[in-house]
């Protein structure tokens, strides 16, 4: 088995430089490799900066684009793995558990981190069997985004809408949204499924893992209840083919997204894009508020990423420094002044910078927040810190990665029309079931 692994890996070996994803012991021993992270902006190459000055013997190898998780473990199981890793929380359980990140307690011991400044809920994505694997980055939650022109040309107040009661949500979705021949035009709620069916889970009271992570509960009534509701939403909105193609025509990440041309009424969406929005249509009219569980009380899930070391590092020592640098607070608090600056320079706001660390934070948007009058962040951002520490987080699970497919399966199979509901999540816990006991859960 171990051969196939081998011979498997060995293309992406050739094609990724530097002896492979990892060090081939030529470049000495203060060479240091990652993986998954890139430097698109300043507030990574002014951790990485901050990392060198600090480190100006180690020869730093950032292997830029996306990580490929495929790759990362068969790069481990050839024993040529990169120094370093950046890759989605949620899913480290699942690395953890198949041995392919190391446990960073001695890590965190040697270098004095103080895991209490970590936010819980990041905190708890990475920890497996009571033991760190990871020390978490960046941090986002989830937050309802209203176009309130489009919402008040309904004769309804932004303000109003709400998660909290389902059937109101359908009757101002069917109220909002613009169908031509059955087809949509504009978007009156868009509920993000498959994406954000922990959400909508929790929100009716289910979890979609055990506290424990070894136990899937995809086929619970609530579970099914909260993927005929969402899913529904899209159906009344020309079903999914046609919903996906008008939502594929949007500008996201640009001056005329959905916002500004009036093609979306409201949606959740992670907390990042409150600064894409600022920045690229900073006089946008929308309504930031939060989700909320069918009790009305606000709801959120924590997102984001966090560095871990693979096992069999070359450089586990240096590969922990670069962890313990890049999480830092005073490394973040001269990222997110790196960011502000540079923005300004452009002329646009910056909306704060949202990590994992709880002090890293209190910091930023004490001394560096600067939105420059822009309504968007300054009604936005308080909402964003107010939910950071209410975030909940989908327990680690040593088949995270097939269970986040299993659930994203059954809700895409209800979309295309291929099965209901019920159907669908029984075949997902039957997947996730089968998942779990590959690795040594119920």
């Amino acid at each position: 088995m171990r051969g196939l692994l081998v011979a498997a890996v060995l293309p992406l070996l050739v094609l990724s430089g530097c002896g492979g994803l990892g060090s081939d012991g030529a470049d000495g021993p203060d060479t240091l490799v990652t993986m998954g992270f890139g430097l698109p902006d300043e507030h990574a190459t002014a951790r990485v900066a901050a990392f060198r000055a600090a480190n100006p013997r180690v020869d730093l190898r950032i292997n830029e684009g996306a990580f490929d998780e495929q790759q990362f473990l068969s790069a481990v199981a050839a024993g040529d793995p990169p120094d370093v890793v950046y890759a989605e929380r949620r899913k480290l359980g699942s690395y953890a558990a198949r041995g392919a990140v190391l446990g960073l307690a001695d890590c965190v011991r040697e270098h004095g981190v103080d895991l209490g400044r970590f936010r819980e809920a990041a905190l708890r994505e990475v920890t497996y069997r009571d033991e760190v694997h990871g020390l978490p980055d960046f941090a986002s939650v989830r937050l309802l985004i209203v176009n309130n022109p489009v919402v008040r040309a309904a004769g309804l107040d932004p303000a109003a809408l709400s998660t909290a009661d389902w059937p109101a949500l359908v009757e101002l979705t069917d109220r909002l949204a613009r169908l031509e021949d059955g087809r949509p035009r504009r978007i009156g709620f868009d509920p993000k499924v498959p994406e954000f069916l922990p959400t909508w889970a929790k929100a009716n009271g289910a979890d979609l893992v055990g506290e424990d992570g070894l136990g899937a509960r995809l086929d619970d009534p609530r579970v099914v209840e909260a993927v005929r509701y969402a899913t529904d939403l899209v159906r009344r909105q020309g079903g999914w083919a046609s919903f996906k193609a008008l939502r594929d025509t949007f500008d996201q990440f640009g001056a005329d997204n959905a916002y500004v041309t009036g093609q979306l009424a409201a949606m959740p969406m992670e907390s990042w894009y409150l600064n894409t929005l600022a920045a690229n249509s900073p006089d946008a009219d929308v309504t930031i508020a939060p989700f909320t569980d069918r009790r009305g009380v606000p709801l959120t899930e924590a997102g984001g990423q966090a560095w871990a070391i693979p096992k069999g590092a070359r450089h586990p020592g240096l590969a922990c420094r670069f962890l313990v640098k890049m999480t830092a607070e005073d490394t973040w608090v001269a990222a997110a002044t790196a960011r502000r600056d540079a923005l300004a320079r452009a002329g646009k706001p910056y909306g704060g910078t949202f990590t994992a660390n709880r002090a890293a934070d209190e910091r930023i948007f004490r001394e560096v927040f600067d939105p420059g009058g822009n309504r968007i962040l300054e009604r936005g951002v308080p909402q964003v810190l107010a939910l950071q520490d209410k975030a909940f987080a989908v327990a680690p699970s040593p088949a995270a990665s097939e269970l986040v497919r299993a659930w994203e399966g059954g809700v895409n199979r209800v979309l295309t029309g291929r099965q209901d509901p019920a159907e669908a999540m029984a075949q997902a816990q039957r997947e996730a079931e089968r998942a779990l006991r590959r690795v040594g859960g119920r």
